[in-house]
């Protein structure tokens, strides 16, 4: 199991003091340590119109955080095709594949949130074809070649990019927010990445929505040991388990209560079917398993959320990393 850092960079201005650039920074002193310690990868999330999320153009802010780093891959979980021109899009990530020296990871999803097709004056029924086109039409732009286009929402006539990733085509993940698009990304042999918060009920279920896109992924001629799937979860770890969740009770209650359109769920229902991982490292590292044993490969720990003080943020990190990444490196 691989482990990385995640956050969706929601923002409290109305609650908090921090401001917008007071938390770009402590997200970038965040992927310092995250590399420090040995995670493996870093993402944040692309919201618009709203304070749910800060971060409206990932690749700025990755841009930044490739010239704090070295080692650490860079993702964006995710990328929302349909609002950007994808020839734009494929130039602004492009950059940042040249300016972190190869270490972006590209998280794809084609929008899920009413007021951002709203913004945007986008149909969310057009969502999906809209992706599709998009992600082909940058992936054609990627190769560095000159190609032409014609489709539903975009043309294309003999253009070429004049800036292409340092990677020959950065690894691609594919957002699944409904069990039964996991399939649909096996079948196109590309990592699959989920938020079991806002898609599942039981770990039994994820694994049954894992076991069909290993399936699908095998049939379609792919690699066993190329599968790839990422899941986020609201970690937080502490010396003792309940110090871990008295510190991150608030903070996870305001997560919650603003989380647009998602079913609004008590910490407790959370903690108890292990769609979060509060507690000291034997907690988390238990937690951590029961993933692993249900098909998941890549553990993104969202660790910031809520509005989580700064100093707890890295002191989580930091028990993460010794007492669960190093425990699950080390056992196959």
């Amino acid at each position: 199991m691989k482990f990385g850092i995640f956050s969706v960079v929601d923002h409290y201005p109305k609650e908090l003091k921090r401001d917008v650039g007071s938390f770009y920074e402590e997200l970038l002193e965040q992927v310092e340590a995250a590399e420090a310690l040995g995670f493996d990868s870093f993402w944040i999330a692309e919201h618009h119109f709203h304070e749910y999320g800060a971060i409206p153009r990932p690749a700025i802010w990755m841009a930044a955080a490739a010239q704090r780093t070295k080692r650490i891959k860079l993702g964006c979980a995710v990328v929302v095709l349909p609002f950007d021109n994808p020839l734009r899009a494929a130039e602004d990530l492009a950059m940042v594949d040249i300016l972190s020296n190869g270490r972006l990871e590209l998280g794809a999803g084609s929008g899920y949130l009413a007021h951002e097709f709203a913004g945007f004056n986008l149909d969310p029924k057009d969502k999906r074809e809209r992706f599709d086109e998009s992600l082909a039409i940058l992936r054609k732009a990627w190769t560095g070649e000159r190609f032409s286009h014609i489709g539903k929402f975009y043309n294309c006539h003999d253009v070429q990019l004049n800036v292409v990733p340092i990677q020959k085509e950065p690894r691609i993940h594919i957002a699944a927010l409904r069990n039964e698009v996991a399939p649909f990304v096996g079948t196109q042999k590309l990592p699959m990445m989920m938020i079991p918060y806002a898609t599942t009920e039981k770990l039994e279920e994820l694994a049954c929505t894992t076991g069909k896109y290993r399936e699908a992924f095998l049939a379609a001629g792919g690699d066993a040991k190329q599968i790839e799937i990422s899941f986020g979860l609201h970690t937080h770890c502490a010396a003792t388990t309940a110090q871990a969740r008295k510190e991150c009770e608030e903070a996870m209650e305001r997560y919650v209560r603003t989380r647009l359109y998602a079913k609004q769920r008590p910490i407790d229902e959370l903690i108890e079917k292990d769609l979060v991982a509060f507690g000291d490292a034997d907690e988390v590292l238990r937690v951590a398993r029961q993933y692993r044993q249900a098909g998941l490969t890549n553990f993104l720990a969202i660790n910031n959320f809520g509005g989580l003080p700064h100093k707890q943020v890295l002191k989580s990190m930091e028990l993460i990393a010794k007492g669960v990444m190093q425990p699950c490196l080390s056992t196959k």
